[in-house]
């Protein structure tokens, strides 16, 4: 898959650099997984461990940084979730598991915000130790107009995970 390998080429090119990341670079970064999944950048989210270990921050999409944070004890988000059992999972009828929405009701570009259909999850881990999340989401006004999301899909994800990990430790927060 040459999306893959754009986004791990983009990675390391950032990392030779040895400095903290900034929003900006991060957002190139879910760019360009975007484009591995054919889905919009607001699409991909990515969000860093706090430091205790009690909350999920979003890295990018950068208006999401401002709204909140996610517990790590939450039972109803799904990157919680995924943090606390370090298992990658897909949800392809996300519409109607409940959960926390009001992130989706956030504006992220011009148009008012369509709600989450399909979305997959992946920890970031580097030596076994949780550092975020990463999910990819599908937006759309109904369920049946966004493609389900493959174990394929999933795999693609993991992998991008693993390339995120180096990234992430260097993540300005």
């Amino acid at each position: 898959m040459n999306g893959l390998l754009e986004v791990s080429t983009l990675i390391n090119g950032m990392l030779t650099r040895g400095t903290k990341l900034e929003s900006a670079q991060f957002a190139k970064i879910a760019e360009a997984v975007g484009r591995v999944f054919s889905v919009r950048a607001d699409e991909v989210a990515m969000l860093s461990l706090a430091e205790d270990g009690r909350f999920l921050r979003f890295c990018v999409p950068e208006p999401l940084q401002t709204v909140g944070e996610i517990p790590v004890s939450s039972g109803s988000a799904l990157a919680a979730r995924t943090t606390r059992e370090k298992r990658a999972e897909i949800v392809n009828n996300f519409s109607i598991v409940p959960h926390a929405s009001v992130f989706e009701a956030v504006r992220l570009n011009d148009q008012r915000g369509e709600p989450i259909q399909k979305i997959m999850s992946a920890p970031i881990l580097n030596d076994g130790k949780i550092l975020g999340v990463i999910q990819v989401s599908r937006k759309a006004k109904l369920a049946t107009s966004a493609k389900d999301f493959t174990p394929n899909d999933l795999k693609h994800l993991v992998s991008i995970a693993e390339l995120l990990a180096p990234a992430l430790s260097l993540f300005s927060k």
